[in-house]
């Protein structure tokens, strides 16, 4: 028998995989369960750090479940689990995506990621237990609904979508071009998937998780300029406008720009100040309609003019809407002369 050292990463673990825009606070703490007898230990923890077990580790394993309970909410959730027993392999999930400024893996509808697997310790005698020749990769992926963030979710909902076996020792990268969680439309969809690799049951241990990730997908974020329409002639004074904004994407930034000409993709032009929103939430957000007043000194000859409403992300600086129109501010007088003789 011996005992087993486990070892929370970071503190980062523990909070933002749900995005709560609330001040709370967190209990963290392990729960080993032992076979083939069940005991199970309970052990409080820090946000980061290690410690040893509580229990020897049996001959038929044990599996450590690392939670978090949130106050006021006294939600738990489930952060991670891994078994740890006499012959079964070792197996470690990571995934990435193209948005890196986030502890906690996600990425947006329309954008890829990654989900590197390794394994070792695989066995291949003949007289070995088959729970040390392979292992199970499982992928489930679960709907957050519509404007849902995940608090609260029941995670055992979640769809199982693929299952595979492993038996090949070393690392393997699986490439996800789409996302698989359910919605009506593909762009819109909110929620996560999770990827898990487990042992299997044999005579002392039921099948337990190895090693388990999951990764938030949030929606494309949509626009509107409504106040001006193309090809409007704008004569002695700008109307009013309104900026309308949904599922802007967390570390975002989204604004009003003007420059002059036709609209051209990837056009640098002039921000307007009073329309620059910054989203530093972790869960996409749909803030009231921006008005925005005033603005005409922007615009510093006649002519053709655009006025675009750009969103910067992690992927990069995409239009969400534009509007095209005329600008003849030039005052004409016409009239005639005559004289008397």
């Amino acid at each position: 028998m011996k005992t087993f050292a486990y070892c929370l990463i970071s503190a980062s673990m523990l909070c933002p995989t749900n995005g709560w825009s609330q001040i709370v606070t967190y209990t963290n703490f392990i729960r080993q369960i032992q076979y083939p007898s069940g005991v199970v230990w309970f052990a409080s923890v820090a946000a980061n750090g290690e410690q040893f077990s509580n229990l020897a580790i049996d001959p038929g394993g044990a599996n450590f479940e690392l939670w978090t309970v949130s106050y006021p909410t006294v939600a738990g959730y489930l952060l991670g689990s891994t078994y740890v027993g006499t012959y079964i392999p070792v197996a470690k999930i990571q995934i990435t995506s193209e948005d890196r400024s986030s502890d906690i893996p996600r990425t947006r509808a329309d954008r890829p990621f990654y989900v590197d697997v390794t394994v070792s310790g695989l066995r291949t005698g003949a007289s070995d237990p088959l729970a040390s020749k392979s292992v199970q990769f499982l992928r489930h992926v679960q709907s957050y609904g519509e404007n849902g963030t995940g608090v609260g979710i029941d995670q055992s909902q979640a769809l199982l979508v693929t299952q595979s076996s492993i038996s090949t020792i070393g690392t393997q990268r699986f490439t996800f071009l789409i996302n698989a969680v359910p919605g009506a439309k593909p762009t819109k969809v909110r929620g996560e998937e999770r990827f898990s690799i487990c042992k299997l049951a044999d005579y002392q241990a039921p099948a337990s998780e190895l090693d388990g990730q999951r990764i938030q997908i949030w929606p494309v974020a949509e626009g509107t300029i409504t106040g001006i329409t193309s090809g409007q002639l704008i004569r002695y004074s700008f109307p009013q406008l309104t900026l309308t904004l949904k599922d802007l994407y967390p570390n975002s930034r989204t604004y009003a720009q003007v420059y002059k000409g036709k609209e051209q993709l990837g056009t640098t032009g002039t921000v307007i100040t009073a329309s620059w929103l910054p989203i530093n939430d972790s869960v996409p957000a749909s803030p009231q309609p921006i008005v925005l007043n005033n603005y005409d000194a922007v615009f510093d000859s006649d002519g053709d003019w655009t006025i675009e409403l750009i969103t910067t992300t992690p992927f990069g600086t995409e239009r969400l809407a534009y509007v095209t129109f005329p600008v003849d501010r030039t005052m004409k007088v016409n009239g005639s002369f005559t004289s008397l003789e």
